[in-house]
């Protein structure tokens, strides 16, 4: 193991791994394409989701004197630190007219110096009414937040439980 400096730095550059892989194969080439077919879509799916419930419906929150919930995510974490946002393609394709994220952003945000979980409805998708996926998003969120000592803050913006599917949502 060497080390390199950075600056004022020492960096360690580890040990070196050895690979049989011949990035010029055929074979190589192939699965790469297909790689960078799949992270593409992934990243148009991301994408699509951080619009909540379309531009439309986002004009209309703002109307209203609101933020979207990755705008009050923003506001509320530290300056500077990052949002690790937890099943961002929840119910992805799953419910008739669409629920991106499952209507809910969830993650952990630094607040204050502390690492927290964040829960945030989006009001933008079916006025941050409860589907089925979002009740498990937002359990799952609590679970990682118990299993790893973090607190929760939740900024509520919701209409209860999506009437069409309300038996699937309180089972």
């Amino acid at each position: 193991m060497s080390l390199e400096t950075t600056g004022s730095f020492a960096v360690s550059a580890g040990p070196q791994l050895e690979t049989e892989i011949n990035s010029s194969s055929e074979d190589f080439r192939a699965n790469a394409k297909a790689m960078k077919t799949l992270v593409d879509e992934w990243r148009a799916r991301v994408a699509t989701v951080k619009e909540g419930g379309g531009k439309e419906a986002v004009a209309r929150h703002k109307s209203r004197g609101k933020l979207t919930a990755r705008e009050r995510i923003e506001t509320l974490i530290d300056p500077g630190s990052s949002f690790l946002e937890i099943s961002t393609l929840a119910a992805w394709d799953m419910y008739e007219g669409s629920a991106p994220g499952a209507g809910v952003v969830a993650g952990i945000g630094v607040v204050s110096g502390q690492d927290c979980m964040i829960v945030a409805n989006d009001a933008t998708v079916k006025g941050g009414t409860y589907f089925p996926l979002t009740v498990k998003k937002h359990l799952r969120a609590q679970e990682i937040a118990m299993e790893n000592g973090l607190p929760c803050i939740y900024l509520v913006d919701s209409g209860g439980a999506f009437l069409p599917l309300q038996a699937e949502v309180f089972p």
